[in-house]
């Protein structure tokens, strides 16, 4: 399963990696918006979107992108990584 992760902490990115890897997932973080963020994103089979974390702009190009290619997208306030793992846990198993 691939997923992609729009916001949390930079300090957490390798965080996120290794939880992602623990449940046999591939990862992409995006942390800070970036110019090409669209072409970026690709097909994900879900993306998870740390909204506490986020700008208004990060999050509604990656939700329009989400929508484009039928993604599941789980939106949550918290960016831990307990957060995501409960995600994870939920979504992935």
């Amino acid at each position: 399963m691939s997923i992609v992760i729009i916001g949390g902490h930079d300090r957490m990115v390798c965080q996120y990696k290794k939880i992602c890897r623990a449940y046999k997932c591939k990862a992409k973080v995006f942390t800070q918006m970036s110019g090409n963020l669209k072409e970026k994103i690709g097909r994900p089979d879900l993306m998870v979107v740390f909204t506490n974390t986020v700008s208004h702009k990060m999050a509604h190009c990656a939700l329009s992108e989400a929508e484009k290619v039928k993604a599941d997208v789980v939106r949550c306030h918290t960016s831990s990584g307990n957060a995501l793992e409960g995600i994870l846990m939920e979504r992935c198993t």
